[in-house]
């Protein structure tokens, strides 16, 4: 399926954790949303995270943004408005394997639903949630329940030894990790944001060279490395500063704002 593309200069899609939120007061910047705002009038917006946005964490955050499209999930899942463009699901035997390896070790592996908490080793779910908010509200749930679920991606929570010792025991599987280090998406390695990316080019019939894609994490350095520009923001992976095109400034120094000042993306004045 096609849209009519409606005069426009092509995609700026943004990250979202650490990107447009910014971690220190879960807010997005007012800059930001002024440079979505003045962006809107000749790109389409596209959210590209490794959330879920549907479910009940990131309720209300795509609300400020009011994105064309969203590439939820790393690029599994795939919406225009309240369509879902595209969807990947994982392997239910691959999912078991994955939490079974899990079982007993030094990390969580898991996901939340719009509702509950699917998670092996529950227990350092709720001690990272302490760390970064200083409380824990989480509805536990048994994570073989996600056998009988849609699976798209999965999350890792813990150090970034565990995480290779996971891409060395499952070699179809990358673990990018969060630019804080202490997690990473559990994503198959044909899906990426990049792919879903193309996927929306396709849909709105614009060039890759036409995009513009902002991110701090490596779940971002497909899509930083193969837009038309990749930006990435002051607070990003040293690695993926290195395969951008432009390095802002941090999520909370007015880096996106900044950004399409420098690279005149936006009208009017800056």
């Amino acid at each position: 399926m096609r849209q009519e593309t409606k005069n426009m200069r092509g995609i700026v899609s943004f990250d979202m954790d650490m990107t447009l939120l910014d971690h220190k007061d879960f807010k997005i910047p007012e800059s930001a949303i002024e440079a979505v705002k003045r962006l809107r009038k000749n790109y389409y917006i596209v959210i590209a995270t490794g959330r879920d946005m549907d479910n009940r964490y990131s309720l209300g955050l795509a609300d400020e943004i009011q994105p064309d499209a969203v590439i939820h999930l790393n690029g599994t899942k795939i919406t225009v408005g309240e369509t879902l463009l595209y969807e990947h699901r994982m392997d239910r035997e691959l999912v078991r394997q994955i939490l079974e390896f899990a079982e007993g070790k030094d990390f969580s592996v898991g996901l939340t639903d719009a509702s509950d908490d699917y998670y092996v080793n529950p227990e350092f779910v709720v001690r990272n949630d302490i760390r970064r908010f200083g409380e824990s509200g989480r509805n536990f749930k048994d994570p073989k329940l996600l056998l009988q679920m849609p699976v798209r991606t999965l999350v890792y929570l813990g150090q970034e030894a565990g995480a290779k010792s996971m891409e060395e025991a499952f070699p179809q599987l990358k673990l990018p990790m969060f630019s804080s280090r202490e997690g990473a998406d559990i994503v198959e390695k044909q899906a990426s944001k990049a792919e879903g990316l193309k996927r929306l080019c396709d849909y709105y019939g614009v060039s890759m060279a036409d995009t513009v894609a902002f991110g701090d994490s490596m779940n971002d350095y497909e899509i930083i490395q193969q837009a038309g520009i990749g930006v990435a923001m002051g607070n990003a992976i040293e690695q993926l500063k290195e395969a951008a095109d432009y390095v802002t400034t941090a999520v909370g120094e007015n880096g996106i704002w900044n950004a399409c000042c420098s690279l005149k993306l936006i009208d009017g004045d800056c």
